[in-house]
């Protein structure tokens, strides 16, 4: 069992104990997401990145890849070959000949 497989593992024991799958449909999932990554942010509203309360940071991060966890499994993905796949794609629209210290958008290079 690889370590994602066992975080899933362990937030959908957790989940079911408390009969909470039935409010985690695909839908409902996504906006968690949305809304602890704006507690996210939140941490670093009027200050300087540095300012940020890294404990907070943590939980709210949890948060959020908790909920993208769970929504994964909802469809089946396997985590590691979705990010994969996207590090791959993000190399063809982002060569390192052309995006290599600049943050332009792809379209931009």
């Amino acid at each position: 069992m690889t370590d994602i497989q066992e975080l899933i593992r362990d937030l959908t024991a957790f989940r079911n104990e408390r009969d909470w799958n039935q409010f985690h449909n695909p839908k409902d999932l996504a906006l968690a997401i949305n809304i602890e990554a704006g507690e996210l942010l939140e941490l670093y509203l009027w200050k300087h990145a540095e300012e940020a309360n890294v404990e907070k940071v943590k939980e709210e991060l949890a948060d959020i890849l908790s909920f993208a966890l769970l929504l994964a499994d909802k469809y089946k993905l396997d985590v590691k070959q979705i990010v994969q796949d996207k590090i791959k794609k993000n190399g063809e629209k982002y060569p390192v000949d052309k995006a290599k210290g600049t943050a332009k958008k792809y379209d931009e290079l």
